[in-house]
């Protein structure tokens, strides 16, 4: 079958590569329909995150079930179906509290050896593990660009807010309007904020936070700290940071309030200085981590199912398996927001 390989930094190419096959009882083997470019393959892409040479790349997918182990329960051979970007086991002490994302025995599909060796999602098909957990059907007449989300990008923004414990009234700031910035932007309409900030400095995505319902601040032309001061009068109770660097978090900690809310979704990655005198000051609480999508899923499913979560605005562009290529080339230089991956 065919698959997007990564090769080098800066290199990806569709190979011929092994078809899956069930290797445990509750493995699933899914044709894989549709699957999406994330901003976490561009840290593959620019080999800030060690994959072989060779291995198959990608996390996002929706598709077709093909075959299924005999101790599959939740899914059949047949049902459309999407999945969690990561696995858990449902038996270790973080997944009995729940936190599914600290899974001491987690893999996440397409990143490598080191992340549990499971080969990606962007390819024609795709074996699953722990599929009773990983694996979800998906709502009659949700199509696939909708779908591709639950399991990672809305599944994370959601978390973001989530995490933060965002209530009704609150006031939030969001910065970073890629995918999981404006999903953050909506879930934080949908947990009933009073107002919610969206920073950036991209035209198109402002204008995109504008129609979810934000208010939409330029990170250079329009002095946030200062727009949000005016607005709020102390700073927001909860400023999500959808970046993931420590310039993006350092702002993030002035724009709360005190005894507010920071809820750090992005991948940081290496060092860097935050104002932690600051940030203790204010009495703030640090939220980071990796998104717990597993424990969200069946919640995001069913907001977006009724239309509350929308994500279907953030596809801007269907490719193919062979166009990877020049997808992630268009991806990385940012003249896309979402780019779906057919076969």
């Amino acid at each position: 079958m065919h698959a997007v390989t990564f090769q080098a930094p800066g290199e990806v190419a569709l190979a011929e590569v092994a078809e899956p096959a069930l290797r445990a009882p509750d493995d699933v083997v899914v044709r894989v329909d549709a699957s999406g470019i994330c901003g976490s393959d561009l840290h593959i892409y620019h080999g800030r995150v060690p994959v072989e040479v060779g291995f198959t790349i990608g996390h996002e997918f929706v598709g077709t079930v093909l075959e299924a182990g005999p101790e599959v329960e939740r899914v059949e051979v047949g049902d459309r179906v999407l999945g969690t970007f990561h696995t858990a086991c449902a038996t270790c002490t973080p997944c009995i509290r729940g936190d599914y994302h600290r899974c001491a025995h987690g893999r996440t599909f397409g990143h490598g050896s080191k992340l549990g060796d499971l080969q990606g999602a962007q390819a024609e098909k795709l074996l699953v593990p722990r599929a009773n957990l990983t694996l979800r059907r998906v709502p009659e007449g949700m199509s696939d660009d909708v779908a591709l989300f639950a399991g990672d990008v809305m599944g994370t923004g959601y978390h973001a807010v989530a995490h933060a414990g965002v209530k009704a009234g609150d006031t939030v700031a969001v910065l970073g309007l890629g995918p999981v910035g404006l999903c953050a932007v909506q879930a934080a309409r949908a947990s009933g904020a009073a107002q919610v900030f969206a920073i950036d400095t991209v035209a198109e995505r402002l204008a995109m936070a504008e129609r979810f319902g934000a208010t939409p601040l330029h990170l250079a032309d329009d002095d946030p700290k200062r727009a949000i001061r005016a607005a709020t009068g102390a700073g927001v109770d909860v400023t999500v940071d959808a970046v993931g660097d420590p310039g993006p978090l350092a702002l993030a900690v002035s724009l709360t309030r005190d005894a507010g809310v920071v809820s750090g979704i992005g991948a940081y990655a290496g060092k860097g200085e935050v104002p932690l005198g600051l940030a203790w000051l204010k009495g703030l609480q640090l939220r980071l981590g990796l998104a717990n999508v597993i424990a969200h899923v069946d919640r995001v499913l069913a907001l977006m199912q009724a239309g509350i979560l929308d994500p279907a605005p953030l596809v801007t562009h269907h490719m193919s398996l062979a166009d990877a290529p020049e997808a992630y080339r268009v991806y990385d230089a940012r003249e896309a927001l979402k780019i779906v991956l057919k076969p």
